[in-house]
């Protein structure tokens, strides 16, 4: 087996205009920009990360951050089509288009709710 096949994350950083709330989102730039950066909402598209191969297609909505010592701030996210719950790392040190800390803050809190 070729070792580019064994390769559990796949680089797919490009631009795309959001489903949930319709604005550009820029390439992200040092890893694969998966959601938008002012909703948070994403599209069910990966089995593994940036290989673009779930058929399901469905919105993915935030429901809660989650804090990760290494990863920073972890998304949760839940499809709207078929109810898989996914995690994104957030990118809120982003020097284009940081995630929205205020959106993230109020997504942690939930977890204490």
């Amino acid at each position: 087996m070729d070792i580019m096949e064994t390769k559990r994350f796949k680089k797919n950083d490009s631009g795309f205009i959001c489903e949930n709330c319709k604005k550009e989102v820029h390439p992200l730039g040092y890893s694969s920009r998966n959601h938008c950066p002012f909703c948070l909402c994403s599209l069910h598209v990966d089995i593994m990360p940036g290989d673009r191969a779930n058929d399901c297609k469905g919105l993915l909505k935030p429901v809660k951050v989650e804090l990760n010592p290494k990863k920073g701030y972890v998304i949760v996210h839940r499809c709207e089509k078929c109810g898989e719950t996914v995690r994104n790392r957030a990118a809120n040190d982003a020097k284009d288009q940081p995630d929205d800390i205020s959106l993230l803050i109020k997504l942690s809190a939930i977890e204490y709710m």
